[in-house]
């Protein structure tokens, strides 16, 4: 390399990329940090040819689109969003930028893909299979606890395709026989209300459906349950740290670990629409023995040795 081309290079701007995460500094830190390292690790450095421009909606989904605005303004070359509404939010306000999601659900239900092996538009990345994580949980709490009759759900309504998981969990209720009990949460705020009106409903355990909402307020969430005696289920293990008895999910940090890499096939060139959208393969399966303890359940040998992590 010539030294005239040598200074051209050092004086080339960083590649600005975008970041939309609807949890907060706090609750998803350690996930963008995932996604730095992975691309450091690509040779993509935050500082020396990378900046980032981030915007968090600290689990309050109505402000991710005048945040996807603010970001789009700033014209990155890439988008990072997650979970599925900020994906959606993100694509609206900057319809010709790409977009890589790092979790949500599925794309091509909610209209940003034509397909998981072929997007064909600006949308690409990892996606979570929620419909199927929402059976599967039931079916889990009921092997931590088979006397349940009758099971509270607390659903997002905000989410992306949120029919879709509530139409997982009736089917699986109905496979299993039991009860269930709806209630809505759209806000922080709106979260005490609806347990409370499970609990008056009769519920005996809480099923929490994927929403950043209820992911940065997780802590909150399961000490209310508790507090009714309930065994709770969500996912990921940040769940199951926090008090839940059990929690099931992918492993999220990996996927923020695989966004980079499709952020840096696109900025190489490749056009997002030409990288098939990809599903987790692994699901990691934690149990909360001091809460099974407190709840006095003795969780069966056969569901404890299926465990990838115990919480004693």
């Amino acid at each position: 390399m010539t030294p005239r081309a040598v200074f051209a290079q050092a004086k080339q701007a960083p590649v600005l990329i975008g970041w939309l995460n609807g949890g907060s500094r706090e609750s998803n830190g350690h996930l963008f940090a995932a996604l730095k390292e992975a691309l450091a690790a690509l040779g993509r450095k935050e500082g020396l040819n990378v900046v980032f421009e981030a915007r968090w909606a600290d689990g309050r989904s109505e402000r991710l689109q005048s945040l996807a605005q603010e970001l789009a303004a700033k014209r990155p070359a890439v988008i990072v969003a997650a979970p599925g509404p900020a994906v959606r939010a993100a694509a609206k306000a900057a319809p010709k930028t790409p977009i890589v999601m790092a979790s949500g659900t599925d794309p091509v239900a909610g209209g940003l893909a034509a397909s998981l092996a072929r997007p064909g538009g600006m949308v690409t990345g990892v996606t979570n299979i929620l419909t199927e994580l929402t059976e599967k949980f039931l079916e889990l709490l009921l092997a931590a606890a088979p006397k349940l009759k009758r099971v509270g759900f607390l659903q997002d309504p905000s989410a992306l395709n949120p029919d879709l998981a509530k139409e997982a969990a009736l089917r699986s209720v109905a496979q299993h026989s039991v009860e269930a009990r709806f209630a809505e949460a759209a806000s922080p705020e709106e979260i005490e209300p609806a347990i409370s009106r499970l609990a008056k409903e009769g519920a005996q355990a809480l099923v929490v459906f994927a929403s950043q909402t209820f992911s940065v307020e997780r802590r909150r969430i399961v000490r209310l349950a508790l507090a009714y005696r309930w065994p709770v289920i969500a996912g990921p293990g940040e769940w199951a740290d926090e008090g839940a008895l059990l929690s099931y999910g992918g492993d999220v940090s990996a996927n923020y670990r695989r966004a980079a890499y499709y952020v840096d096939r696109i900025l190489k060139g490749t056009r997002p629409g030409d990288l098939p959208i990809e599903q987790p393969t692994k699901f990691e399966l934690v149990i909360n023995m001091k809460t099974a303890r407190a709840l006095k359940l003795e969780i069966p040998r056969d569901l404890a040795v299926r465990a990838d992590r115990v919480i004693e």
